[in-house]
């Protein structure tokens, strides 16, 4: 804690309650309290600064250390509702101040308008549940641009012919080109496509308080050590905790939400570090938890009003989850790359952004990224070719020729919402508090498999004119795991389809709020978290117009 951190009684009514501390949580915590409202933040992991971020990969991916543990919070899977579950990790996400923006890829691309009318556009989808969003890409392209000055993203403006409109150009130039998004870029070009530098989350030139990216190598799944990831904990929470009226809790577990006989929202119950129940009043409650535990926790709070789940007298809370479809092509070159070295993407490209479902035969569309995104162990366990000996003198030299020479041609594609894909709570299983366990149910819509090996073609296309020396490919099938967790309270003016209207005020009771990935209505083509940021940004400013007119009140 800071020392401009203020420390409320958790019998003080403060004005608002937000629980999660993420993409979403930080910001909203920010917009709030320096606007003069009275802000605690939940959040159920630890409180972690620059000081405590590492580069030890057991600790940190083998060992859970700034992520859900399955110890503590086991999930359990299953394909279709009429399946027994079985007990797997099928989520991960960042359980500590910041959240999964501590350790995300921080690629940062802006969803385009086909994003918020494809419903509209291409028509009815069988077997998925698409629909349009009930605001447009107009309403958000603002707080985008908010998102990218305030937070911080490097970037070329109008680099690609399929950008959506902007009002600003990015603050930064992008990040320096790698030598496989040199690669990428060439290749792409000689097959008539149109790569640009990839927009990014990482400041190229340092900002007060904060270093620009120094290239260490451990970024994907490790926390910055330097700031220079434009992270929830290095950016909205530091503003938050400086206004003097935001508190961040941490090891505070959220797990109900609690409301008056009137049907009001009046805080939250969760566990501290030592396990003992504590209630925080508020006179509002926003719930930031991400696209699994804020549909987990409405489901938990359950009560005589809404039995079925708080605010779920539509059904729909938990349903519609959405993963992001995609696939991997891997190329191995001649001369070293060192590409290891520094953030994981430099060049992408948009070309098959929105695909014509009359030409290709699926719904859909996606992009292509040049990435290397593995640490050393990593790599060992999982980044050499199939058939490479796993032991000895040949496992050996394949590491050493391979680490500095392998690119990856990362597909990033929509995942179509189908209702019965959802978050609910296990009958069976019990976390480390004895709460019902997350349960996932899960088959991904065929044309998301389908759109996935067909960007992973192009990706084998572009590795074949970079000269890649040997390819393989890992082909898009079905999932169940994923780090986008995304459409499960989904926004719509449709009450009975929808979980939340678009100032993110859920149907049912007026002074609860969620904003994170479960808020959307569709996937976007990969990378949700800048329209995460965006949404929230917005929500802020909505929540904020409530209030000033009283509409929070009972």
């Amino acid at each position: 804690m800071t020392p401009d951190q203020p420390k409320y009684k958790t019998t003080d009514e403060v004005d608002f309650v937000v629980i999660g501390s993420g993409a979403a949580g930080g910001i909203i915590a920010k917009e709030l309290s320096e606007n003069g409202y009275r802000v605690v933040v939940l959040e159920q992991g630890p409180y972690l600064t620059e000081k405590d971020f590492i580069h030890d990969e057991i600790k940190v991916l083998n060992q859970d250390l700034l992520t859900n543990h399955p110890d503590l919070q086991p999930n359990t899977f299953r394909k279709t509702p009429d399946e027994k579950a079985r007990r797997q990790r099928a989520v991960a996400y960042g359980r500590l101040v910041g959240g999964t923006s501590t350790h995300f890829t921080a690629n940062f691309w802006r969803f385009h308008e086909i994003d918020f009318h494809e419903r509209s556009k291409v028509g009815d989808v069988p077997g998925a549940a698409l629909a349009d969003w009930p605001i447009t890409y107009t309403d958000l392209e603002p707080y985008y641009t908010k998102v990218e000055w305030e937070i911080g993203v490097s970037g070329l403006a109008n680099a690609s012919p399929f950008d959506p409109p902007r009002s600003k150009p990015y603050p930064m130039p992008p990040l320096p080109v790698k030598s496989g998004g040199v690669i990428f870029e060439r290749a792409a070009r000689k097959l008539g496509w149109n790569p640009f530098p990839a927009p990014m989350a990482i400041l190229s030139q340092p900002r007060p308080g904060r270093s620009a990216c120094i290239n260490c190598g451990f970024c994907l799944g490790f926390a910055c050590e330097v700031g220079a990831k434009s992270s929830s904990l290095a950016t909205a929470i530091r503003m938050a905790e400086k206004t003097g009226r935001c508190e961040i809790r941490p090891n505070s577990y959220v797990h109900r939400i609690e409301l008056d006989a009137n049907g009001r929202a009046t805080g939250a119950v969760y566990f501290d570090e030592k396990r003992n129940a504590q209630r925080q009043k508020a006179k509002a409650v926003v719930v930031c938890a991400n696209g699994a535990e804020t549909p987990r926790l409405l489901l938990l709070s359950a009560n005589n009003q809404f039995p079925d789940g708080l605010a779920n007298s539509s059904g729909m809370v938990g349903k519609h989850l959405m993963f992001n479809s995609g696939a991997l092509s891997v190329g191995v070159f001649e001369h070293p790359l060192n590409d290891y070295k520094g953030f994981a993407v430099s060049r992408i490209l948009h070309d098959f952004y929105e695909l014509d479902p009359d030409k290709v035969g699926f719904h859909g569309g996606g992009g292509l990224d040049a990435r290397f995104d593995q640490t050393p162990i990593n790599f060992a366990l999982g980044g050499l070719p199939p058939g490479t000996p796993r032991w000895g003198k040949g496992f050996k030299d394949a590491l050493s020729h391979n680490f500095t020479r392998t690119v990856e041609i990362f597909c990033h594609g929509t995942s179509l919402p189908v209702e019965n894909n959802s978050f609910s709570l296990d009958p069976d299983v019990k976390d480390a508090w004895g709460l019902p366990a997350l349960r996932m149910t899960y088959k991904d819509h065929p044309d998301d498999v389908k759109l996935g090996n067909w960007l992973n073609l192009r990706a084998a296309e572009l590795l074949q004119a970079a000269g890649a020396e040997k390819q393989w490919s890992y082909p898009a099938g079905e999932q169940e795991f994923s780090v986008h967790l995304l459409g499960t309270c989904r926004m719509g003016k449709d009450r009975k389809t929808s979980v939340i209207n678009s100032d993110h005020q859920t149907h049912d009771v007026k002074n609860l709020f969620l904003c994170d990935g479960s808020s959307l209505v569709t996937s976007g083509r990969g990378q949700p978290t800048m329209t995460i940021e965006a949404l929230a940004f917005r929500a802020g400013d909505r929540i904020r117009a409530l209030a000033k007119r009283g509409d929070l009140s009972a």
